[in-house]
Order: C-alpha cells, then sequence, then structure tokens
C-alpha cells in the first residue's frame, strides 16, 4: 500500500504488473505495531494504522455528518477474518468505529450542556442482525418469532431504545452481542454468516433564529456485513435445492444494488432492486438516498486469499461510483407532527379506496410494467402491509413526541436491569469462582455466555428432563443429563452421562476426568466453552508462569488433531494452509449435520473426505475437502462439495427448527436436504493412463485398476493406446515405426486410437455406467455410451486422434502427462426389503460411528486418500517402464540376429567388402529380409576377371563364378517414380536422407560413404580389428575406382530366400507403404576411402558392438 493506492501482486504469477486500485484511503494494518501493557496495538512505524487513526480519518467524519444534521452509512465488507468487525467495533483496548463515535457523541452532548446551550440531546440506539433473510433485534431477548421481524421501510425516514451516556451504550451493545450468542450457539449461525446493523438516532431539539421549536435529526447506520465468501455459490451448480437455502441472498443482492447505482450514476437507466433481499431494503437510504456513506474493504494480506482479495478490492473500486443526495434533516417540531398527521391521514384513504401512494423514488413501481400480473398482486399485498404498519409506527412517533424524553430514559433502563438482571450477577460471582466461558469463531462473541460452577455436583442437560439442570444448555445433542460437573476442595471433575459427547481438549471423554485452568469443553456439537480456575490462574501468576491465550481456532485445530487431520503449520505449502483453514470450519458443521441427522431421525451420516486431484479427474491441482453423506439404511453414499454441503445445513438447520417449535418439519423427496435422487450421477473412481508409450510409438493394451477416492480397487477398465495411420488403421506387427526419442515425432504426423473396450467388476449397486475424460487441450470431456444392468459394460468405444505435426507442447504432454478416464454411474433404487436396519434410531446406529469417529476421520486425511492414488501412478509408470523396455530389448535382440546373418552371410558368400552405409542401414531397420538385401555390394576389383564394372544387362563375375545374391527389400522404402541414372547400388536400398540427417546441400553431389574391405590375407590371421581412420587421399590410389551402377527398384522387392542372380533386367515400382518419409538418392564419389584389414570371424564376432 502506497498513500491511497493499493497494489495486489498474484503469488502464482508474481512476474506480472500488480494490480493497482485507487481509493479515499489506504490502510495498513497487518504489522509494525506492538502491544502495549494495556492490550492496545500502537503502532512501531508510520506505515500502521491504528484504531486511533481510522477513526479520525472516517469516524470523525460521520460524527460532524450527525452534528450537523445528516444522515450517514458506513459499512465495512470483506472475507471473513479480514478485519470488519475489528474496524467496526473492535476488540478490547482497540476500540473501533461505533464505540469511538458513541464515547465522542457523548462528550461532545456532555460539552455542550457545560457551555449553556440549552439545546435538547436525544440518543438512541438499536442494533439488528440479519440471518438467512430474518431480522432479529437483538436488544429484545423476548422475542421468539422464528420468522424474524418484519422489514418495515419509510421513504423518508429509516427504521430506537433510549440512551443517556456512553455507558449505556456500551451496556446495549453487550446484551445484544450476548443475545446473539445464544442464538448463534443453539443453531451455530456463526456471526460470519450474519449481517450485524448498529442504528443510532440523534435528535437535536432547540430554537431557531425565528423563535420556533425546531429538530435537527441524524440516523447513523454502523453496518459489518457477513463474510463476502459466501456469496460464492461454486459448487451448488447442478443442486436441485440451490435455491432453497437464502443464506447468500443479501450479499448478492447488494452487490446487484452497488452495479445497478454504478450504471445510474454513469448515466444508464436501471431498476435498482432494492427490494430483493432484507439487507437492501434497509439500506436503500445508505446506499441511494439522503445519507452520507463510506464503505471500508478489509482485505487480508496472506496469499492463500488472493481470489477474495481481489474480489473485495473490485466489489469496492465499483462502489464508490455510488452517488447519494444527503440533505439536511431539520424542520420544525409542529411541523413534523402536522406531516405525520397528515400522512396517517392520506395513508387510512388510500387503503380504504384500495390505493397505494406512490413514494418518489419508488424504483418498483417504476419497474411494474415489465413485471406480471401475479408478481403485481404480490408487490401490491406487501405494500399494504408496509402502510399500514407505517400508520402504526407514526402514531408511536407521535406518543412518543407527547412524552418526556427522561420518562422515556426511565422506561427503558428500568427494563434493561429487568432483562440482564441474571446475567449482571452471573458476571459478578465469575470474577471468584470457578466457571465455563464460551468460545466463539467470531471473538466478539467469546467469553459473552458464562455458567458458574458451585460446590458439589452440578447437572448439565437441557432442561427438559425431571431433574432441573445447575447449567441449562440448549441446541443440538444436549441430553436431559448430559454431564455432570463436581467441585471438592478446589478441585474440578467432569463425567459424561449415557454416553452423551462431551470432549476435553479434543479428546472424547469416557470416565471422569480433572479440570484445569485453560481446558477446552465442547458440550454435544455446538456447545465449546474454556474452564477458567481462578485459583490455579492466581497460581500461575504468583510463579511467572504465562499461560497460553485459548483461541477458538486453536480448539478446533486439536480436535481436528485427535480426528486424524494433519494440523501443523510449519513448512506447509499455501495449498495446504488453506486446506486446513478449511477443515477448522467443517468440522464443526458437520458434527452439526450429524446431530440433526439424529434429532430427527434422517438414517443418514456425514463425514469429510479430502480427494487429491487425480480423484476428481485432475492432473494437477490441490487436495480438497468433501463431505461423503451416507445412507445409513440403503448403504449408498455421495460426495458434496463444500459450498453443496453449506447450501444443503442450512435447509437442514430450517427443518430443525421448526421440528423445535412444534411446526411440521418434514419435506417431501424432491426438496429434503437429506435425500439424493437416484438419477444423480455418482463418481465411482477413476484410472490413470501414462501417455508416455505414445512418445516412442509404443501401443499399450491394459487391463488397468479403477481406484475410487481412496485408493480402493472398484473394477479394472481396458483401456488401449494404438498407433495407427491417419485412416485410424493399426500398422502390422511387423511394421517397425517405434522410435528411440520422442524428440522424433517434431514436425511429423502423429496418428493413434484411444480404446475404452469394457470394465470388469463393478459394484453391483450401479444401474448404469460410462467413462468420461479429457485428452490434452480439451475443453468438454469425452463420454462413452451408458450401459445398463451389468457389472461387465462392454462400451466399446473408440476415438481416432490426429495431429498433422506434433509440436514441442504435444511431444511433452505425451511424455510428462496422463489421462485420467473417470468411470460414473447411477445407483439402482434401493430395495425397502433389504434394509436390515429399519426401526432402528439414527442415533443407536451411528453411535459407536460417533465413539469411533477419530479413527474413520482418520483414515480419510490427505496423505491416506492420496496414498492409493500415488500406488496406482507408481504401478501405471512401472507397467509402461516394462513394457518399453520389453520394446527395446526385441529391437535390440532383432538388430543382434541381423548383423550375425548379415555377417554369416557375407562370410559364406567369400565377400571380402562391407559398406559402413549398409551397417548403418542394417542397423535403421529390424526386417530380416533387409539381410540380404544389403549384400547387394560391389566385388572388390581383385576378384572380379571383367574389368569393367558391372552395367545394365551384364552380370558380374568373380573366380570364374557368378555372385548370386537375394535381392528381397525393405519393407518400408521411401516413395519415387525411378531412381535416377547415377544412382549407386551400395546396400540395396535408396539411402534415406531424413534418416542419415544427410546436411549437404542438395545441389551439390553427396561423398562415397565409408567401405570397410576385408583382405584376402586377413582370412588367415586372429589379429584384433585395427581401425585406423588417418587415411590420406595418395593410399587410395592403388585401388580401382567402382564404376556407379543404377539399382533395379525391382531386385529389392523378391521374397524368394534363395540367392537370386543380380541383374537390371527389372523395371522400377515404387512401394504403397509409406508415402509420409522425404526421400534423397545417394550419390557416390569418384574415390572411395581406403580399406581397413579385418579378419572375416572378427568381422562376425564384433559386428554387434560397432557403434556409429
Amino acid at each position: 500500500m502506497h498513500d491511497n493506492v493499493t497494489e495486489l501482486i498474484d503469488p502464482e504469477q508474481p512476474n506480472e504488473e500488480p494490480r493497482k486500485f485507487a481509493f479515499d484511503f489506504s490502510y495498513w494494518s497487518h504489522d509494525d505495531y506492538e502491544e502495549q501493557d494495556d492490550g492496545y496495538l500502537a503502532p512501531t512505524h508510520p506505515h500502521y494504522a491504528d484504531q486511533k487513526k481510522v477513526f479520525d480519518d472516517l469516524g470523525r467524519g460521520v460524527l460532524d455528518n450527525a452534528w450537523n444534521g445528516f444522515n450517514s452509512t458506513l459499512f465495512a465488507y470483506g472475507q471473513t477474518g479480514s478485519g470488519k468487525s475489528y474496524s467496526i467495533v473492535g476488540y478490547g483496548k482497540n476500540k473501533g468505529i461505533v464505540p469511538l463515535f458513541c464515547d465522542e457523541m457523548f462528550k461532545g452532548i456532555e460539552g455542550k450542556k457545560e457551555s449553556g446551550d440549552s439545546s435538547e440531546f436525544e440518543v438512541s440506539f438499536s442494533m439488528l442482525e440479519i440471518y438467512n433473510e430474518q431480522v432479529r433485534d437483538l436488544l429484545n431477548s423476548k422475542s421468539k418469532s422464528k420468522k424474524g421481524l418484519r422489514v418495515r421501510q419509510h421513504p423518508k425516514k429509516g427504521f430506537y431504545v433510549p440512551v443517556n451516556s456512553y455507558k449505556d451504550i456500551e451496556n446495549r451493545m453487550e446484551e445484544g452481542t450476548r443475545n446473539r450468542t445464544v442464538a448463534a450457539t443453539l443453531m451455530n449461525a456463526t456471526s460470519s454468516r450474519a449481517h450485524t446493523i448498529v442504528g443510532v438516532t440523534f435528535h437535536q431539539k432547540g430554537k431557531n433564529a425565528a423563535g420556533q421549536e425546531t429538530t435537527k435529526s441524524a440516523i447513523i447506520n454502523l453496518v459489518d456485513l457477513a463474510g463476502s465468501e459466501r456469496a460464492d455459490s461454486t459448487g451448488a451448480t447442478g443442486d436441485r435445492l440451490k435455491e432453497g437455502a437464502a443464506i447468500n441472498q443479501s450479499l448478492s443482492s447488494l452487490g446487484n444494488v452497488i452495479a445497478a447505482l454504478a450504471d445510474k450514476a454513469n448515466g444508464k437507466n436501471v431498476r435498482v432492486p432494492y427490494r430483493d433481499s432484507v439487507l437492501t431494503k434497509l439500506l436503500k437510504n445508505a446506499l441511494g438516498g439522503n445519507s452520507k456513506t463510506i464503505m471500508i474493504a478489509a482485505i487480508s494480506p496472506a496469499d492463500i486469499n488472493f481470489d477474495e482479495t481481489l474480489s473485495t478490492l473490485r466489489y469496492a473500486d465499483r462502489a464508490k461510483q455510488i452517488k447519494t443526495s444527503a440533505v439536511v434533516n431539520e424542520d420544525p417540531t409542529e411541523k413534523l407532527i402536522r406531516e405525520l398527521q397528515e400522512e396517517n391521514a392520506k395513508l387510512k384513504a388510500a387503503l380504504e379506496n384500495g390505493e397505494i401512494p406512490k413514494d418518489d423514488d419508488d424504483e418498483d413501481e417504476k419497474a411494474a410494467e415489465g413485471i406480471s400480473e401475479e408478481e403485481i398482486a404480490k408487490m401490491k399485498e406487501q405494500m399494504e402491509e408496509e402502510l399500514r404498519a407505517r400508520m402504526v409506527e407514526n402514531d408511536r412517533r407521535l406518543e412518543e413526541m407527547n412524552q418526556s424524553w427522561q420518562e422515556k430514559l426511565v422506561l427503558a433502563q428500568e427494563l434493561y436491569e429487568e432483562v440482564n438482571k441474571a446475567a449482571i450477577s452471573v458476571k459478578e460471582a465469575a470474577k471468584t469462582s470457578p466457571h465455563f466461558w464460551n468460545l466463539n469463531v467470531d471473538s466478539q462473541l467469546s467469553a459473552m455466555i458464562i455458567h458458574t460452577i458451585n460446590e458439589g455436583e452440578n447437572i448439565i442437560g437441557n432442561g427438559l428432563g425431571d431433574t432441573s439442570p445447575a447449567i441449562e444448555l440448549k441446541g443440538l445433542s444436549i441430553l436431559s443429563e448430559h454431564a455432570i460437573v463436581t467441585s471438592k476442595d478446589g478441585q474440578i471433575t467432569v463425567r459424561a452421562c449415557n454416553n452423551a459427547k462431551v470432549l476435553l481438549n479434543g479428546e472424547t471423554v469416557t470416565s471422569k476426568v480433572i479440570l484445569h485452568h485453560g481446558d477446552r469443553v465442547m458440550f454435544g456439537s455446538n456447545h465449546l466453552y474454556v474452564f477458567h480456575h481462578p485459583l490455579e490462574l492466581e497460581a500461575a501468576k504468583a510463579n511467572n508462569i504465562r499461560l497460553p491465550t485459548v483461541t477458538y481456532e486453536k480448539a478446533q485445530e486439536e480436535i481436528a488433531a485427535v480426528a486424524g487431520f494433519d494440523m501443523d503449520t510449519s513448512e506447509k505449502s499455501r495449498e495446504q494452509l488453506l486446506l486446513r483453514e478449511e477443515l477448522i470450519e467443517l468440522l464443526p458443521m458437520v458434527e452439526e449435520a450429524n446431530a440433526i441427522s439424529q434429532e430427527l431421525d434422517r438414517k443418514v451420516d456425514f463425514e469429510i473426505v479430502i480427494l487429491s486431484p487425480e480423484a476428481r479427474g485432475l492432473s494437477k491441482g490441490r487436495p480438497e475437502p468433501f463431505i461423503k453423506m451416507t445412507n445409513l439404511e440403503s448403504k449408498l453414499d455421495w460426495l458434496w462439495p463444500i459450498n453443496r454441503f453449506t447450501n444443503r445445513k442450512f435447509l437442514m438447520q430450517e427443518m430443525y427448527q421448526n421440528y423445535i417449535e412444534g411446526e411440521d418439519w418434514t419435506l417431501p423427496d424432491e426438496r429434503d436436504p437429506f435425500t439424493e435422487s437416484a438419477s444423480t450421477d455418482i463418481f465411482i473412481g477413476t484410472t490413470m493412463v501414462y501417455l508416455e508409450s505414445l512418445s516412442y510409438l509404443i501401443d499399450m493394451r491394459e487391463h488397468l485398476t479403477i481406484s475410487d477416492y481412496k485408493g480402493t480397487n472398484m473394477g479394472k477398465l481396458r483401456v488401449e493406446l494404438i498407433p495407427c495411420d491417419e485412416n485410424g488403421k493399426e500398422y502390422d506387427i511387423d511394421a517397425d515405426i517405434f522410435v528411440d526419442s520422442p524428440s522424433e515425432l517434431l514436425g511429423k504426423k502423429v496418428n493413434f486410437l484411444i480404446n475404452i473396450s469394457h470394465a470388469l467388476g463393478l459394484p453391483n449397486k450401479f444401474l448404469e455406467t460410462w467413462c468420461k475424460f479429457k485428452f490434452y487441450l480439451d475443453d468438454l470431456p469425452i463420454t462413452t455410451e451408458v450401459i445398463q444392468n451389468t457389472r461387465n459394460p462392454e462400451y466399446n468405444f473408440k476415438k481416432l486422434v490426429s495431429y498433422s505435426a506434433a509440436t514441442q507442447q504435444l511431444i511433452d504432454y505425451l511424455t510428462t502427462d496422463y489421462l485420467i478416464v473417470e468411470v460414473w454411474g447411477r445407483y439402482k433404487e434401493p430395495s425397502k426389503s433389504q434394509n436390515r436396519n429399519a426401526g432402528i434410531k439414527t442415533k443407536d446406529m451411528v453411535m459407536s460411528k460417533v465413539l469411533t469417529r477419530g479413527k474413520s476421520v482418520k483414515a480419510m486425511q490427505p496423505h491416506a486418500t492420496q496414498g492409493g492414488m500415488e500406488n496406482f501412478a507408481r504401478m501405471a509408470k512401472m507397467t509402461f517402464a516394462q513394457n518399453t523396455m520389453k520394446k527395446k530389448l526385441q529391437r535390440l535382440e532383432n538388430k543382434m540376429d541381423l548383423l550375425k546373418k548379415f555377417t554369416s552371410m557375407a562370410t559364406d558368400m567369400d565377400l571380402d567388402t562391407v559398406m559402413l552405409s549398409q551397417l548403418k542401414s542394417l542397423l535403421n531397420t529390424t526386417n530380416p529380409s533387409a539381410v540380404a538385401a544389403n549384400l547387394q555390394v560391389e566385388v572388390p576389383p581383385k576378384k572380379i576377371k571383367k574389368s569393367e564394372s558391372a552395367v545394365a544387362g551384364e552380370s558380374t563375375e568373380g573366380d570364374g563364378e557368378t555372385a548370386t545374391l537375394d535381392t528381397q527389400a525393405v519393407s518400408r522404402l521411401p516413395a519415387t517414380s525411378s531412381p535416377p541414372p547415377s544412382a549407386l547400388r551400395t546396400n540395396g536400398i535408396i539411402e534415406q536422407s531424413l534418416a542419415e540427417g544427410d546436411p549437404q546441400p542438395k545441389d551439390q553431389p553427396e561423398t562415397l560413404p565409408e567401405s570397410v574391405l576385408v583382405d584376402d590375407q586377413a582370412k588367415t590371421n586372429d589379429h584384433a580389428v585395427k581401425a585406423d581412420d588417418n587415411h590420406s587421399d595418395s593410399q587410395s590410389k592403388d585401388q580401382p575406382e567402382p564404376s556407379p551402377e543404377s539399382v533395379p527398384a525391382d531386385d529389392l522387392t523378391k521374397t524368394d530366400d534363395r540367392p537370386v542372380q543380380a541383374n537390371d533386367n527389372h523395371s522400377y515400382q515404387s512401394p504403397k507403404e509409406d508415402t509420409t518419409r522425404e526421400t534423397k538418392v545417394v550419390q557416390a564419389q569418384p574415390q572411395p576411402p581406403p580399406p581397413v584389414e579385418l579378419p572375416p570371424a572378427r568381422v562376425q564376432q564384433s559386428a554387434c558392438c560397432i557403434v556409429l
């Protein structure tokens, strides 16, 4: 951050240009501070922005607006844990904008009074919470309405408890936070998923210059929004219940309103959808009406939160384009009374006549033309209800105006003391008594609930049994007698009752255990407490022992660690730390879902599993947690992504809420969050097909293991990767297409078949199955046919993959990557007659599983779930390596056999000279026919009786006998129409420039390949092979120059193994097998290189050792 500019660097692409965002202020509050003795975080560097600086820049502006009669709104937006609540409310001595604003306001009021100002000052305070589109008044603990408050809108006014001092506001905030904590504990409705709106109304009553009684009013809304990442619906796609939960509706609607207001500010004529959510209804004035508005975008500096941070900054960048129209709210008191009376009369007449008065800024009425009749009727009904409520509110306000401010304050104080009497008493007792205090994911809500422990036995229960508990806990999995806490002689012990769920520092409590100061105790699924022992705390202080700070995160970490997850943060990668955060969040949610299932007897159990990227059908990525839902009756299970589970859990909570309130809570299957349709696609497993064999043009035909996310064998899948021609025809078994290096494929045609023949031994519970995969750069998966009613489906799937010229990217993909084939299916409808657990309650069915949850979850931790996939990957690579090695050994053996045969035939034919190019050509083929073809050589001069060279139409004779040769050709010859007249018959085949890598220009004659001459005299000695490359041109002058002669291609196409006399009475025919490779005929130079004397036997023995 530099001045007012925030720069964001992508950790995945650190060398890219940083993204820059400019705002009015950019604050750095991550480090460069020190904690003072009183707990305040003071800056140690000017770069650090403490709470005082933020308030001076932002809060004082809001305060000045209030004194001047302007409405103001300040809301904080950002992901959970980024510092929204810290900025708005603060913690401990680090007070946020709300308490500092209220404190400064009352200081200003006291200053005015001391200066002799005769004005009256009235301050009212409200605290609302929006959770799952329901509004709760946090200052009214007696409100039991399941549906919460109805939101009433007023076109000019906002939507209070009179307060007389900052201390009153502190008490009210504590009361609201405590009520919020109780509700959150009952249903695990974490604050990160709720919006909190603190409202302050400020009235200044006095006389104007004309002597009239006037009232200057200001409404200040300070909003702490829910975590922005909750608005992401990724993962819920395809879920039939994705529209059922409204948890994300408020934030997404707020985004739509901000976008519409930004477009409107830029001159576009758009409708602003204020009515789409409760939050936008409440913030209508703040966002687009009579208000001065400030937005705080709270972001995390952690690289694992890059995506959320970028999203938040973009959101704020859009919001800064909004324009509001704030005006001073100052009117004569008599005018206010008159306006209220006139408005009530107007509303009454409109309702009697069936009309609805329209407000000047009613966006919904302006947009009514494009809405259906049914929607208009519904909107009209809602507005009629709101108008009636507005009349009631106006009557209340008129009554208040006739009531003195002091009377209001007295009534409010009496009500507060009555409601909070018990809480105040407990708070005082906790200073000297052992007690439990609650631990919450939101540190604001921690230590808001306190339960003191009396001497003797203290029963903990839900209050629904015969015995009244000393500590009453409501909520999931709490029994009538859940646990007994005993205090005797300063020692505190706890034991669980009736197999109730009690965890101590993450471990299940199975017998009586002693509690120590700072111990973490979990009762049921949601009640997490810290034990406080004053005597042990004092002893620790006396001995200068610094006790560790207990946090919600650390408590959940130890629960996860005992459950088998790796919570060690040292030397962890970005992906592993992100996984750890997800687990800490998911564990309590899964426990809650299981508790609801047991309470409602839904025969369903949930657990966390961690899937490697391979188990999800991806070749790269990070491990991600999924939720496995198991139907305990049918034994069928489903894997849900996090967001689908989160969405379903809110619907489960709604069902449970209806259940405890005695309402009808059952739902049809299509709306039931505990059920899945039989038509749901089920991931069976994957198999990894390593592609490296294709990079060597080696076929792969294997029955590969299908592994599920745990690495369990789910069956076999027959997969084949077969090199072929461009028409999909497989090459003959004798075809030699194997390449020694994948780089040889560069720029050449590559064709192969992907065959998925069949599967074997799939689980019997699937009605139908199919396979799908993505190859190379495919965007959409390729899917086989769906096969039904068999464990051994015949897919008979074939796909021809062709590339006209292989690129380096393709070669790298084939060499290093693998194809992941996913096997999917759909379950058979379970038979109820096969259910052995009918009549057994869910709680009994999972009791053993709950007690051994750590063991069952431990099997699902990352290294375990990936272990099977890693073993599978190793086996696949080993299989390929074996196949490749077999292929290479087979080729080497073939070459050795050919060299032996070549040497033997040359010896039998009494040939003294073989050409080095002949050996090279022989090493480049595996066809046995090439042996005889390679022996079509020119006989040394001393063996020729005629001095002239062999020409077309003549035979070559030596020592009175005709040299007879086998002229069978290599089966894959380059295609050319006819050999040029000067073509030299050297090695029985046309020389291939691509294979030899000829560097010479095409317009220059090529040099004659070196020849190896076998001296007659060398036949009688056994000397070692003498190879001398230091030859000079003069050494070869005594040797007669061989005459070039044409090589009839027909001579090379004989299939007879008998020696055939060489002759040129043949026509040249082009072979048909391969027309892809470029060819060149080699022309001879006038002089051959000098001979090398080699014993024939030695040549034969060392032929396979020649290195070219």
